[in-house]
């Protein structure tokens, strides 16, 4: 029996993706993600609603090295193709899922789906 192999689909704006891809791995690092979550709850941003965490610039903000580039998330993202912005949100979304279960039960309100 085969197991499940997920597609591999070729990023075509591959600077402004890593650069993403970057900002929200630093997001999401152990010493930057309850700064993060602690963000996103101050705001009343969902963790899955990725639109609204970019509209926010919340990347922004716990993130220097996306900061002093003169980007922003939202204008990286909105720079990708269709195909492109796909992978970003599902990368966020699996690191949204990684977060550590204890992180995760003190933030729970930002984890519901109402």
């Amino acid at each position: 029996m085969v197991g499940f192999q997920q597609a591999v689909i070729k990023v075509e704006r591959e600077k402004e993706f890593a650069e993403l891809k970057g900002a929200i791995s630093r997001a999401f690092g152990s010493e930057k993600v309850e700064k993060f979550l602690k963000r996103l709850d101050s705001s009343n941003v969902r963790v899955r609603d990725w639109e609204s965490v970019l509209a926010a610039r919340l990347f922004e903000k716990v993130d220097e090295t996306l900061a002093k580039s003169g980007q922003t998330a939202q204008s990286l993202y909105q720079s990708l193709t269709v195909s492109d912005q796909a992978q970003m949100r599902e990368f966020y979304l699996s690191r949204v899922e990684e977060i550590d279960p204890e992180l995760r039960a003190r933030f729970q309100k930002l984890y519901r789906y109402y």
